[in-house]
């Protein structure tokens, strides 16, 4: 994979004659990473509480599933739209001013949301618009925070980091979503939007005076001739297409869960909005303990399995949702509530090993110079199936929610046979192809 602007490349990372420390305490001693997770555990807590409070807020103020499937896909789909730009912007700009542009459109769109829904000047338009605007700043602080780490990080560490990276997402889903639920539940939809800007100023002040990091780059000059090249780059590497593929139609599934979740817990088993978010909290805990436990293992060599095992167990996963929903016959309530954390626990827990494999076998398969735009038309390739799972969730589950959970197991299935298939096995490293 050479650069199509020429040249050879440095390694950001040249590799010592000494033997390698590959430990989380090395891990400890990078300067200036701190403050990086620091903000991205801030940020992503914020983040997982706006996706469950709009949900409730749509379901709660206007008694919509459909608008909540709206929501939740213009929360995404426009912001995914324009990642290959994005991907140049980091490229040519840096991460870590972006990152802060971000987190302050999320602070005032959450703000103004919750202060119109309480003057009851914010008809679902309104709201849909606000929405979108968000998601055009949000690809920024995602892929940023994905491409800051393996720059400012040593290689050898990658899965150590990666395990930081994962658990960041873990943290979020353990806190964010308890948190929402509960502000929704004791403040109210509109007071609880307006709580949840608070991570979001918090994570601006982290970031603030943070320098930017040493990064290569392969630039035209031009925004939108970088960006297509970026676009060209990642259909043309093997791993990242195959990738785009498999993880878009698995995230259906996941997209569907978002909605479907809530809706069972509410409307099914007769729970409160709190119990929503503890249910998303228990794939939390799990996916928490699998990346550390799969963080420690060095993934050369072993990323394809650790990638598509986890998705071929995530369909009879999903399927436990059909008598945990009482689909299948009636159920107790506190049966139903059992099922479902534990299937949740474990899906956390599969996830939680396909969440390194992947960050590595990327990493390790795209060229230093190239991370910001590879990644950002990786990560929206693949998360492409989120808000198209919601949207079609918000609009079938009410018509049959067998229906919509089937069309879940049939995602996870067909998600898996295009990881074995596309992905290759083996691929050369693309730092170690750059330092030639």
């Amino acid at each position: 994979m050479r650069s199509p602007f020429g040249g050879s490349r440095v390694s950001i990372h040249p590799m010592p004659d000494a033997p390698l420390d590959r430990s989380y305490r090395a891990l400890l001693g990078v300067p200036r990473l701190g403050r990086v997770v620091a903000s991205m555990v801030l940020a992503r807590t914020g983040q997982s509480m706006v996706g469950v409070a709009l949900v409730l807020f749509a379901l709660g103020v206007y008694d919509s599933p459909a608008l909540a499937g709206v929501v939740t896909f213009a929360s995404v789909v426009p912001g995914l739209l324009i990642a290959p730009i994005a991907g140049a912007l980091l490229d040519r700009h840096g991460r870590v001013r972006l990152m802060i542009l971000d987190y302050i459109v999320a602070l005032a769109s959450l703000l103004l949301i919750g202060g119109l829904a309480l003057a009851g000047l914010l008809p679902s338009p309104l709201l849909v618009l606000i929405v979108v605007v968000t998601s055009l700043t949000s690809i920024l602080s995602v892929v940023g925070l994905r491409t800051i780490f393996p720059i400012m990080v040593p290689s050898q560490l990658w899965e150590r980091v990666n395990a930081i990276d994962s658990n960041g997402y873990v943290v979020a889903t353990i806190l964010g979503p308890p948190l929402a639920a509960s502000l929704v539940a004791i403040l109210g939809p509109a007071e609880a939007v307006i709580a949840i800007a608070v991570p979001f100023a918090l994570a601006v002040v982290v970031l603030i005076g943070l320098p930017e990091p040493d990064a290569e780059t392969a630039s035209t000059g031009r925004l939108l001739a970088d960006a297509w090249a970026g676009v060209r780059y990642a259909w043309g590497n093997r791993t990242i297409r195959g990738l785009g593929f498999a993880l878009s139609v698995l995230n259906l599934a996941w997209g569907m869960m978002t909605i479907v979740v809530p809706l069972v817990v509410l409307r099914n088993l007769g729970f409160g909005d709190a119990m929503v978010g503890f249910v998303f909290a228990a794939s939390g805990v799990s996916g928490m303990i699998s990346a550390f436990l799969f963080g420690r293992i060095d993934t050369r060599g072993r990323e394809w399995t650790m990638l598509v095992v986890p998705i071929v167990l995530m369909a009879p996963l999903v399927a436990l949702m059909l008598p945990a929903a009482g689909v299948l016959g009636p159920i107790d309530s506190e049966v139903g509530l059992a099922l479902l954390l534990l299937l949740m626990f474990m899906f956390g827990f599969v996830n939680g090993c396909s969440d390194i494999a992947l960050f590595t076998i990327r990493q390790r398969r795209t060229e230093p110079a190239w991370m910001g735009r590879a990644f950002a038309v990786s990560m929206a390739f693949n998360f492409m199936g989120f808000p198209v799972g919601a949207a079609i969730a918000g609009a079938l589950v009410t018509v049959s929610l067998a229906a919509t959970i089937w069309i879940g197991v049939v995602a996870c299935l067909l998600a898996a046979i295009l990881a074995a298939v596309l992905v290759p096995r083996s691929e050369p490293d693309a730092e170690a192809m750059a330092a030639v």
